[in-house]
C-alpha cells in the first residue's frame, strides 16, 4: 500500500501493533490501538481540500473494474463505438446487480504501467464516448437502468481526439442522456474532470463517494491559468470547491456514499457494498416513475442548478 504523507503515522502505528502481536504484548496491543483509533479520527476529521484530491488520485483506491467484478453477475462487456474503435478508457457491462438486470459504463484508469498505457490513464477518447452512449441507447432500448461510474482527470486533450470530434462527442452525450427514457444512476468513484466526467455524468441521481472530488478543471490547470504558478495548486484545490461535502452543500450533487474512515483503498468490498445498495434503492424509487415523469423530474432537476443574485 502507498502511505501518503498524513496517514504516514497512522501505518507507522499499524506497523507497530503487527510487531506487538508477533511478541505476543495484549497490552502493547491494547494501548497501540487506542492509539490508532485517535490518530485515524484526528487525522480524516480534519483533512484539507488537497489532502482529499490526494485521497481521491490514490494509485490504491478502486476503480471501475474493481467495483464492477464486486457488484456484477453474469456480465458481459460491451466494446466499440461502431464508427472508429474501441476505447479501453470507457468500459461498458451488461449484466445483473443483486437481481436488478443493467447496464453498468464506468470510466478506468489502468492498475499497472501497462493496464494505464492502455487505457490512456482514463482520458477517454471520443470513440470512448460514443461507445457509452451506444450502449446506453442499448439500456433504454430494453428498459435497463444504468450506473456510470466516473473517474477521470478529463477528457484526452489530443490532436487525433480534436480531429475526431472530442467535443462534439461529449456536447452529444449530454443532450441524449438528458433525455433518454430509462432511469439513470451516476457515482464518482475518484476524479470527476471536466467535461470527461460530464459526458457520463448527466443522470436522475448524482452522488460521489466521501473522498472523491468533481470539478470544472484539474486543479493543477486552475493554478496555471489563474496564477500561472503551478506551486498554487492547493490554493486553486480549495477555490474550486471540488469535494463531495462542499458540492452537497451547494446542492450540485444529490448524496454523497460512505467509503470507510480512512477511503475506498483500505476497503473495496465496504466501497462495492455501498454502491450496490444506492444504485438498488434509487431503481426501485426511479423505476415507480412514468418515463414522462421520470424525464419531468430530470430537466427539473438540472434547470434549478445555480443561483444569482440581483444588485
Amino acid at each position: 500500500m502507498v502511505a501518503l504523507d498524513f496517514e504516514k503515522r497512522i501505518n507507522e502505528l499499524e506497523e507497530e501493533i503487527e510487531l506487538a502481536k508477533l511478541k505476543n504484548d495484549t497490552h502493547a496491543v491494547e494501548t497501540l490501538q487506542k492509539e490508532l483509533e485517535k490518530e485515524i479520527k484526528k487525522t480524516f476529521k480534519n483533512l484539507t481540500p488537497y489532502q482529499k484530491l490526494l485521497l481521491a488520485r490514490h494509485p490504491d483506491r478502486p476503480h471501475a473494474i474493481d467495483i464492477i467484478d464486486r457488484i456484477m453477475d453474469e456480465k458481459y462487456e460491451l466494446h466499440g463505438d461502431r464508427e472508429f474503435r474501441d476505447d479501453p478508457a470507457i468500459v461498458c457491462f451488461i449484466g445483473k446487480i443483486g437481481d436488478e438486470k443493467c447496464v453498468v459504463i464506468g470510466e478506468e484508469k489502468g492498475r499497472n504501467t501497462k493496464d494505464k498505457l492502455k487505457r490512456n490513464f482514463g482520458m477517454p477518447h471520443p470513440e470512448g464516448y460514443r461507445k457509452a452512449l451506444r450502449v446506453a441507447k442499448l439500456a433504454e432500448k430494453f428498459n435497463l437502468p444504468i450506473l456510470f461510474l466516473i473517474d477521470t482527470p478529463g477528457a484526452f486533450p489530443g490532436i487525433g481526439a480534436e480531429e475526431r470530434g472530442q467535443s462534439e462527442a461529449i456536447a452529444r452525450n449530454l443532450f441524449e442522456l438528458s433525455r433518454i427514457k430509462t432511469p439513470t444512476i451516476s457515482i464518482v468513484v475518484g476524479e470527476g474532470g471536466s467535461g470527461g466526467a460530464l459526458a457520463i455524468g448527466v443522470a436522475d441521481k448524482f452522488a460521489m463517494l466521501k473522498y472523491s472530488v468533481f470539478s470544472v478543471i484539474s486543479p493543477e490547470g486552475c493554478a496555471a491559468i489563474l496564477w500561472k504558478d503551478s506551486s498554487k495548486i492547493e490554493t486553486a484545490t480549495k477555490a474550486l470547491k471540488i469535494s463531495a461535502e462542499e458540492l452537497k452543500e451547494l446542492g450540485l450533487i444529490d448524496d454523497i456514499i460512505d467509503e470507510g474512515d480512512r477511503g475506498g483503498h483500505k476497503n473495496y468490498d465496504l466501497v462495492a457494498e455501498n454502491i450496490k445498495k444506492y444504485f438498488l434503492e434509487n431503481v426501485k424509487e426511479l423505476s415507480s416513475l412514468t418515463k414522462d415523469e421520470l424525464l419531468k423530474r430530470r430537466f427539473e432537476k438540472y434547470l434549478n442548478y445555480g443561483k444569482f443574485k440581483e444588485n
